[in-house]
């Protein structure tokens, strides 16, 4: 199974995590089953940037972009090369390692 290694983020995990998914997963779904509440406001279906993520290794390794995703990360705040939706990011075989930035668009969150 592939490991997603996330890196220290104050809000989500401030030391760090490493979670395992099967192949097929989307990052966030992974994230999520773990207990790591990344935002996700529309509900996985590619409709916001809440749960971008940038993949500094293995970006590779998971499904290719669609246009869809293309279109809506450049709405992402911190948008870098390898910023990916994480709803939209399947993983493979081979692990991958994120950071979730530090803002999101969201101006409030459910249950803050």
């Amino acid at each position: 199974m592939p490991v997603i290694t996330i890196l220290p983020h104050a809000e989500y995990c401030p030391e760090g995590r490493t979670v395992t998914a099967e192949p097929g997963t989307s990052i966030c779904e992974a994230l999520l089953a773990n207990h790591v509440d990344i935002e996700h406001a529309c509900d996985q279906v590619c409709a916001c940037t809440t749960c971008h993520v940038i993949v500094r290794q293995g970006g590779r390794s998971l499904s290719e972009m669609e246009e869809d995703e293309e279109d809506m990360l450049d709405r992402a705040w911190g948008l870098e090369p390898d910023s990916r939706l994480s709803c939209q990011a399947l993983l493979r075989q081979q692990d991958v390692t994120i950071e979730i930035p530090k803002y999101s668009i969201n101006h409030a969150k459910e249950g803050k």
